[in-house]
């Protein structure tokens, strides 16, 4: 091979005929499960697992170390998306109820897991904690992708359940990556460590990232902006947003990586730190009423969110966000999956992992219950009609374990002596079966009763947004 550069070599037909395949298959599974299931990322996993490794191996070791982390950038693009359009005014509001929603999330499926697996199969208990660890996860990437596929008849992102959902899932996905980092340096303890510091490090820094963001944005970034950039970035429209939109999301996973916490907690921290940046006075230059108006004005510039639909949103929609989920299916072990064993024990972790995250739905009609008006009746406030489907939406949003239980269990097994085969195996298939059975529901949920949901209580809050906002903007 010459040096200095790679000579170019045109690709076999085997090859390229290798990729249309693989990427019609992808596109093709994904509208397919769509329609189906009512949850696009059962095909994409499916043809992962074909084309990949765990089956036909078809593609190349490298090209699925490419996907894999092509589809990883697509992770971050949808988590990132997800703070770009969460409602501020609706996580603050909700705070209190996502925090013990997340932690019901974290304690039932740990707690659980020794009962079954310590107790019922003779794990061992590191081993128990493991597996539970990965289990007690939520996976954010689908969590934002049944958002943003979600019915027509109502938007997600702008309910109450919907931001309750979103804080959970991302608490859950801080909390498991934190139990990931502790499980990884568990296997190098014998070669000298402080075990406090192991633990404490990634606990440390996600809660100074959580703290110091939106208090840093508040008081310094947000002024600073708003007095002296913004109405500059009216004169370059998308250019600028985008420059902005990289280099922000870049320093925050960045700072989260060399901190030890989870880059995917610091794409969510940049969506939401560039959502509150710029001005919300009628007169600001980011405040339209539409992506054209934005374009069209001089003295007006398109928003973040804008930015990211026209520039982003394909992409990831139809390249991105299938390749993560295929990536998904490459680190399944397919066929070490199907002894009789493996698979009745399997079968019943599932279903009570499945048990261990639907509870967190029982906050909904408790909250109601907590939170209810002076005068107003247990039975209105348990009432079932307005609290009976958005707790089994969030409980069945909550299921999905995805791209973080995988990486848990793998660590466990991988990195460390206590995860047998066994355990691995019992573990990938509850992860996997909770991460198909979870959106199927949440899709059919939506389907049927997504606009009652809408409407409820627990749904689309209007008017909140704007209090909050003018507020913000006071103390610009």
């Amino acid at each position: 091979m010459a040096g200095g550069f790679l000579p170019y070599e045109e690709p076999s037909i085997i090859q390229i005929l290798v990729l249309i395949s693989f990427f019609t298959f992808l596109s093709l599974a994904t509208r397919l499960s769509s329609f189906i299931f009512r949850a696009g990322i059962i095909g994409p996993i499916a043809v992962g697992i074909i084309y990949g490794l765990p089956l036909a191996n078809i593609l190349e070791d490298i090209w699925q170390e490419t996907f894999l982390a092509l589809g990883y950038i697509g992770l971050i693009l949808i988590i990132f998306e997800g703070g770009l359009t969460a409602r501020m005014d609706l996580l603050k509001q909700n705070f209190g109820l996502s925090m013990v929603a997340a932690t019901t999330g974290v304690i039932f499926p740990i707690g659980l897991s020794y009962l079954l697996l310590y107790l019922g199969f003779g794990f061992g208990a590191v081993e128990t904690f493991i597996i539970g660890a990965a289990l007690s996860t939520t996976s954010l990437g689908t969590t934002f992708a049944v958002i943003g596929s979600a019915s027509k008849d109502i938007d997600l992102a702008q309910t109450r359940v919907g931001s309750v959902l979103v804080s959970a899932a991302v608490i859950d996905d801080v909390s498991g990556l934190v139990m990931a980092s502790v499980i990884h340096d568990l296997g190098h303890l014998e070669d000298g460590g402080n075990l406090g510091w192991l633990i404490g490090r990634p606990i440390l820094a996600s809660a100074l990232m959580a703290i110091l963001t939106p208090l840093l944005t508040k008081y310094a970034f947000a002024p600073f902006f708003r007095r002296y950039i913004e109405f500059r970035f009216a004169r370059y429209d998308h250019l600028s947003n985008v420059v902005l939109m990289v280099l922000v999301l870049c320093a925050f996973i960045s700072i989260a990586a060399y901190a030890g916490t989870s880059i995917l907690f610091g794409a969510f921290l940049a969506g939401s730190f560039l959502t509150y940046l710029p001005s919300k006075h009628p007169e600001g230059p980011f405040v339209v009423l539409s992506r054209e108006e934005g374009e069209q004005h001089p003295d007006k510039s398109p928003t973040f969110v804008h930015t990211f639909e026209l520039y982003c949103a394909d992409v990831q929609k139809y390249l991105m966000e299938p390749l993560f989920f295929a990536s998904i299916g490459f680190a399944i072990p397919f066929l070490d999956l199907w002894s009789g064993r493996i698979v009745w024990r399997g079968i019943v972790y599932t279903l009570l992992m499945l048990i261990a995250k639907v509870i967190v739905g029982i906050w909904i009609p408790l909250w109601n219950l907590i939170s209810k008006p002076k005068g107003a009746g247990i039975t209105q406030a348990l009432s079932l009609k307005t609290s009976i489907f958005p707790a089994a939406l969030l409980g069945s949003a909550m299921v999905a374990r995805g791209e973080i239980g995988l990486l848990i269990v793998e660590i466990g097994y991988n990195e460390t002596p206590y995860v047998s085969s066994t355990g691995l195996q019992v573990a990938v298939w509850a992860i996997l079966l909770n991460t198909i059975i979870g959106p199927v529901v949440v899709g059919l949920i939506i389907k049927y009763k997504g606009g009652e949901i809408g409407r409820g209580q627990w749904g689309i809050q209007k008017g909140s947004q704007q209090g909050e906002l003018s507020e913000m903007e006071s103390q610009s």
